[in-house]
């Protein structure tokens, strides 16, 4: 049975410089990154598929990438497959005590906001500022390094336009910057689309750009107060306009009629055709 440690091996043979794969000897931390988000939505496509075989090979491929990117590190000098290890380990046990703490705090279960409230701490004390580095720099003698400042730090920059969103409300919530209830941010809302509705009045596109993307974070706010999911709900909305679309051209297409012939009020018929009939 093949471990860690085989695709470890296999990993540094691919990177060797000597009788390595010319294609992987050539890879970067940038030219990588794209890979790896790709494996992780193959993940997440897979899961929604519930095609728990090809999970399994899904799940390979993003730790493979996690590999790689470990070997490249390593090779660097900066830190190796065991620090990423170490960092993770300590990083769960740090924030479940729960389950890993005193016999006190074990027994108090766990609290609502005490992930949020805990990586808030580590925040403040650095402690996941550059983790599997301080791990290889405590090795090393080193001090670690200096803590970050604002509670916006760490945020990946590369993340999804809506998750950052979402981040960054959830950061700023936390520091008291938010609004005391729904409604203040359901005015938001409104006072940005009528910002937006006088920008295109206007027809700035700059502006109209601007204000687009203040009433698309208003939203997020929005969805963050509701306890929703942002990414998912726009994942799911995604899902039933695709299956109701093809369902219209499949019903134009038993029709013989080409969809771009058909005018507004027929196309609105072959649309509300596709949705779900209400019950009583």
């Amino acid at each position: 049975m093949s471990t860690i440690e085989n695709l470890l091996e296999i990993m540094a043979r691919l990177r060797s410089p000597n009788d390595g794969c010319p294609w992987d000897t050539q890879q970067t931390f940038a030219t990588i990154a794209p890979y790896t988000i790709e494996e992780a939505y193959e993940v997440a496509d897979a899961i929604a598929r519930d095609d728990l075989d090809d999970l399994c090979n899904e799940l390979g491929d993003l730790l493979f990438q996690v590999v790689f990117h470990a070997q490249m590190a390593e090779e660097a000098g900066k830190f190796d497959f065991s620090a990423v290890v170490t960092a993770i380990c300590e990083k769960m046990v740090r924030r479940h005590p729960h389950v890993f703490g005193t016999a006190e705090e074990r027994e108090k279960g766990a609290t609502p906001g005490s992930w949020e409230r805990i990586k808030a701490e580590e925040r403040e004390k650095g402690a996941l500022a550059g983790s599997c580095e301080r791990i290889k720099a405590e090795e090393r003698g080193a001090k670690p390094a200096v803590a970050n400042s604002s509670v916006l730090d760490g945020i990946a920059i590369n993340l999804p336009a809506l998750k950052m969103a979402e981040k960054l409300g959830k950061r700023a919530s936390s520091a008291g910057f938010d609004w005391p209830d729904i409604s203040g941010v359901k005015e938001k809302i409104s006072e940005e689309f009528a910002e937006l509705e006088d920008a295109c009045h206007q027809a700035q596109p700059a502006a109209i750009k601007e204000e687009l993307g203040d009433l698309l974070f208003s939203i997020v706010n929005l969805a963050r107060h509701l306890n929703v999911d942002p990414e998912q709900a726009l994942t799911d909305a995604n899902r039933k306009f695709a299956g109701r679309f093809r369902g219209v051209e499949r019903a134009a297409e038993i029709a013989q009629t080409p969809l771009k012939s058909l005018d507004l009020e027929a196309l609105e018929t072959l649309w509300q055709a596709q949705k779900p009939k209400r019950t009583e």
